[in-house]
This record gives structure tokens, C-alpha cells and sequence, in this order.
């Protein structure tokens, strides 16, 4: 019995060492060498999914490893590299926190890079090739804003910085199915969810994203909270999947004979919580077609329908300047510089012009870059609504315009 012991014992020694033969194991590698990063990738399947998860994951820790030893006050731009080159800087790896399902892969990935390949790749990144003999600072953007034109509020006295746009960021999509009174996101039988998790993988930005529905998505948000568009539960699951919007896909079904005649599909998309666009359509079965062929069709119309929005919008995105003329309603000078405020905050917006001040409200002109609907959806972010239309706009608080 101890003889077995010992050679179990020596067997297990020895598997230690062969683990901790590479070359530069990760406890032994400096720790300015690594860095961890989150993933999130989608593709065919689970495997592949990993492998572009970890491609991206060693390109994005190694540049946050440059920018460490660089020092800089500005983000380092490192060289060109291809991901073979990248792959051989790597020592090891370690990953955490995975999830995956079958087109799906999400871990934090922690990568330790050879120190003297590093070393030598970040002198190249902080002695670029001279330029004329000097470096021109750089100029300002012709759609850049100041304090002033915001307001007159100087960053010492606490002016909004402008909002991220989410533009190159997923969404997440959230799956409801309606069957007569039973309404399901996360449980199963979810047949309209499953025709979702069939769909292809895009790696587009704003591409669609499906949650795991693993146990932090189903604390964060449940099928009754997204159906009722409950913010903070919307606000959650987007920041879990690192997407910039929230998109609740209800689909009814339409039950003639106890079979599926029909699919009657509502799609609301969030930002920051709060509504933004609501779409509806609706899809009949056809002849002999199956229940889930039914739901792939309408998934795939449902989700093309989603992301051409976003192309469009994306497109949209642009330096030509436009101006609205608005009216905003108030009851108090605070509740005007509390707007203001908010206005000033969003990064689509680039100069407001006061024309008059009252009691009652206050008339500006508001200068921005793109379409009206994106000024809408980056109000949103900041819970004001743009209402109304030619001649009178208006601007208010989520709250009091849904109470109107």
C-alpha cells in the first residue's frame, strides 16, 4: 500500500514538472509581461469561436502590455504585427470564468509574454522614425466642443465629459416566447430562442449577440422583466455582454388547431434602459413548413430586419452639422441647468445657443453631427426625449414625457 503510494505520489511529481517545462512558466514570468483580458467571441461553433477569441485576446493584452512599459502619456501604437508574430511573444496562458455555447465563446484570458521579444518591440514603439525632425502636436477636430460652447461650464466646475459611442460595440439580444400563458426567455423549452442560437455568427460592429444564459444573466434579467422593459434589468445584461444595446425580441405565437399558424414578432431595442426604437411584423406558416423552420425564418428576417437598422444608422453617423430648434418645458432655473447639463454631456451634440429663457421653458438651438434619430438615441442615454416635430421640437425628461 505505501509502495503504491509513493509511486502515485512520484507519478503526480512528475506530471508537475513536465506542466512546468515550457519555457517561461507563467508563475516565473514578470508580471509587467502580462496582462488579462476579457473575450467574447462568436463564430461556426464553440472551438472556433475560442480560437478567434484568443487571437484577439493575445493582440488586445499585448498592446495593453506596451502601453504599461512605455510609459506614455499617450496610448502606444505598437508595429504591425501578424498573429503568428504575436502567438511566439506568448509564454503561456491562462483562461477564467469560461462559458460557451455552441457558436459562443466568453472567458478572461491572462497572457505572459517573453520578456526580451517585449523589450525589444517596445524600443521600436518608442523610438518611431523622426518625421521631418520634429512632431506637430495634434490638431483639433473641426467638430471638437469646448466648455463654452456648452454652456460656459470650465472643467473645473465639473462639465460633463462626452458620452462613448456604442456604434462598435454588440447587442445583446433577448429572446421572449409567448405560447398562450407561458411566457419564457432563459427556461425550455424556448423554441424561438433556440432558432436564435442557430444563427449564424456575425463579427460586425453592433453585430447581435445572444446571451449564455448562464446564472449571472438569468439573476440579471428574467423573461417578465424584459417583456415589461424593466431599466435596470436591461442596463445589466447589456453591460454582462460588454454591449452597448439591449433588443427584446417577444415573439407571440398564433395557435389555429393546436398548431403554429403564425409568429407575431415586437421588437424593442434599449439604450442605457430606456426605449428607443419599436419595431413589429409578422410571419404566417407556410404549407408543410415545420414549427421550427417557422422560427429560423422568422429569426433570420427578424435579426436582418435589427442589423439593417443599424447599418443605416451607422451610415448615418457623419461630420455634416445640422440644428434643431427646440423648446424645453421647465418649472424651475435648476431644472433648466440640470438639462443643460445633460445636454452637455452628449457627445453628439456640439454646441447649444440659449435664444430666450422663461418661467416656463427655454428655447435653444441645438447644433449636432448626424441624423435626428441618433440625437434621439443619444438623449436617450442621458433619459431625455426629443418629441414633437415642424415646426416645434421638444426636449424634456424621459419621465415627464411619458407622463404627458
Amino acid at each position: 500500500m505505501a509502495l503504491r503510494l509513493k509511486t502515485a505520489c512520484a507519478l503526480l511529481l512528475l506530471g508537475v514538472v513536465a506542466m512546468r517545462a515550457g519555457p517561461a512558466p507563467a508563475q516565473e514570468a514578470d508580471e509587467a509581461y502580462s496582462a488579462t483580458v476579457k473575450v467574447d467571441a462568436t463564430a461556426d461553433s464553440a472551438a472556433a469561436a475560442r480560437e478567434t477569441a484568443r487571437i484577439d485576446g493575445q493582440r488586445r493584452a499585448l498592446a495593453a502590455v506596451i502601453e504599461r512599459l512605455s510609459g506614455a502619456s499617450e496610448p502606444a501604437k505598437p508595429p504591425k504585427l501578424d498573429d503568428k508574430a504575436i502567438t511566439d511573444m506568448v509564454a503561456s496562458f491562462e483562461v477564467a470564468n469560461e462559458h460557451m455555447s455552441a457558436v459562443r465563446y466568453v472567458a478572461d484570458f491572462t497572457f505572459h509574454f517573453r520578456p526580451s521579444k517585449v523589450r525589444r518591440l517596445v524600443r521600436v514603439v518608442e523610438t518611431p522614425p523622426a518625421e521631418n525632425g520634429s512632431k506637430s502636436p495634434p490638431e483639433k477636430s473641426p467638430g471638437d466642443k469646448s466648455p463654452a460652447d456648452i454652456g460656459g461650464k470650465s472643467p473645473a466646475e465639473g462639465a460633463s465629459k462626452p458620452t462613448v459611442e456604442s456604434g462598435n460595440r454588440p447587442v445583446v439580444i433577448l429572446p421572449v416566447y409567448r405560447d398562450g400563458s407561458n411566457v419564457v426567455l432563459w427556461d425550455d423549452p424556448n423554441a424561438w430562442r433556440m432558432a436564435w442560437s442557430q444563427r449564424p455568427a456575425g463579427s460586425a460592429p453592433g453585430r447581435l449577440v445572444l446571451p449564455l444564459g448562464d446564472a449571472g444573466d438569468l439573476a440579471a434579467i428574467d423573461a417578465e422583466k424584459a417583456g415589461s422593459g424593466r431599466p435596470e434589468a436591461l442596463s445589466a445584461i447589456a453591460q454582462r455582454n460588454s454591449a452597448s444595446d439591449a433588443v427584446v425580441a417577444l415573439a407571440t405565437a398564433r395557435r389555429q388547431d393546436n398548431k403554429l399558424a403564425g409568429l407575431d414578432v415586437t421588437v424593442k431595442r434599449y439604450r442605457s434602459g430606456h426605449l428607443v426604437d419599436t419595431q413589429a411584423s409578422s410571419f404566417e406558416a407556410n404549407p408543410a413548413e415545420s414549427e421550427a423552420d417557422l422560427m429560423k425564418r422568422a429569426a433570420e428576417s427578424t435579426a436582418a430586419e435589427i442589423e439593417s437598422g443599424a447599418k443605416r444608422n451607422a451610415g448615418a453617423r457623419s461630420d455634416q452639422p445640422a440644428s434643431l430648434a427646440v423648446t424645453v418645458p421647465i418649472t424651475s432655473l435648476g431644472e433648466w441647468v440640470q438639462v443643460r447639463d445633460r445636454l452637455g454631456s452628449v457627445g453628439a451634440i456640439r454646441k447649444i445657443d440659449l435664444l430666450s429663457l422663461s418661467r416656463q421653458e427655454a428655447r435653444i438651438e441645438v447644433k449636432y453631427v448626424g441624423s435626428q434619430d441618433q440625437l434621439k438615441s443619444s438623449l436617450a442615454e442621458v433619459n431625455l426625449d426629443l418629441g414633437g416635430g415642424d415646426p416645434v421640437w421638444r426636449i424634456q425628461s424621459a419621465g415627464a414625457a411619458s407622463a404627458r
